[in-house]
């Protein structure tokens, strides 16, 4: 099942995601977190060692992703989760020399399609900041608006869309199956 679940900050989306991962992976097939996040700041870091602790015992192979998704050595038959298109677009888009890529989102559209379409059981989670009544900057409008546009394309083509709400799971395309609901 490819799955894709979106929501605010602190919504439990990543919990949620684990779960699902975990709960679509075969017995005896590998179980791999795609980490997208390049740490910037001692805030970016206490929010990677959090997700690590998060993740400790469930099983997964940490697979840091910063520069291409398709690894190859990579059994595309496990269970994927990729945390997250955010981090993807912020990394890929505000390059570390202060120049701006604004074409990285077709960039990253053209390897989550082609990651989506090799995995059959990949669960990808983003946030949802791009539904802000407040107005923004230029350049942080043109973040949104290219997250936004990622979001679409990778809601389009997975099986199950989610929001995470409140800890709660909104059901917008597909369904979850009993087992990992």
């Amino acid at each position: 099942m490819r799955v894709f679940i979106s929501g605010g900050c602190k919504n439990g989306k990543s919990t949620h995601a684990q779960r699902l991962a975990k709960a679509q992976c075969a017995p005896g097939k590998p179980l791999y977190y795609l980490a997208t996040m390049v740490p910037k700041d001692a805030e970016d870091l206490a929010r990677i060692k959090r997700h690590q602790e998060e993740r400790l015992g469930w099983g997964f192979e940490t697979v840091e992703v910063a520069g291409s998704l398709m690894n190859e050595r990579m059994d595309k038959s496990g269970s994927i989760l990729l945390d997250s298109v955010t981090a993807l677009l912020s990394d890929g888009m505000f390059l570390p020399d202060g120049t701006v890529d604004l074409n990285a989102h077709l960039r990253l559209e053209k390897e989550l399609l082609a990651l989506v379409h090799a995995c059959p059981n990949i669960v990808i989670v983003s946030d949802g900041i791009y539904s802000d009544a407040w107005r923004y900057d230029e350049l942080t409008e043109d973040y949104r608006k290219r997250l936004a546009y990622l979001d679409c394309a990778l809601a389009h083509v997975c099986d199950t869309v989610l929001e995470a709400a409140f800890g709660s799971l909104i059901v917008w395309k597909g369904g979850v199956p009993h087992e990992m609901g």
